[in-house]
């Protein structure tokens, strides 16, 4: 009995650890590229998921962003549910080879992100107030470019390797 609840726990935690490569996404289109993409004024509208599917938090983002070579400014400024605002300006670098890092001031570390196809795998560690408290929180996001300017967005938040909630994002670029 007991070799079988190991084998059964060890296959949830391998199961776990499966990722996904952004390369399987190398011949899907529209094809990212976020020099351009991420380049001008966009509009955002995405809501935070507890585990349980239950919304927590709705929120609007407007983005201004550019860039110069291969250095880019993401400036974003959120108004959330409960008129609550925040902003986070980003500061994005191509690495090459369709690898870009990435930093903002609560962003914990670097940021790792790699490009392939219509699809962006962008991993960090977010530094999230809660109440009182501030928690470090990781970060596995995925975009996904559309036709018609249209980005989906799909981050799922852990902490200490357990799944907190999800972050889906809709982007929309400006006319």
């Amino acid at each position: 009995m007991r070799s079988k609840i190991f084998l059964f726990l060890a296959s949830i935690t391998m199961t776990g650890c499966a990722i996904t490569d952004v390369n399987t996404y190398q011949a899907e289109r529209p094809r990212l590229k976020l020099e351009e993409y991420f380049n001008g004024k966009l509009d955002a509208w995405g809501m935070f998921q507890k585990r349980d599917g239950t919304v927590v938090k709705r929120f609007k983002v407007i983005i201004d962003a550019r860039w110069e070579g291969d250095h880019g400014v993401l400036d974003e400024h959120f108004v959330y549910s409960d008129g609550s605002t925040q902003q986070r300006v980003w500061q994005i670098t191509n690495t090459g080879d369709g690898t870009y890092n990435g930093k903002a001031d609560d962003v914990v570390g670097i940021a790792q992100g790699r490009v392939a196809g219509n699809s962006l795998h962008w991993t960090y560690t977010l530094r999230l107030p809660i109440d009182d408290d501030v928690y470090d929180v990781q970060f596995d996001d995925w975009m996904y470019l559309q036709e018609d300017g249209v980005m989906l967005n799909r981050s799922v938040m852990k902490k200490f390797g357990f799944r907190l909630g999800e972050v889906t994002l809709f982007f929309k670029r400006r006319p």
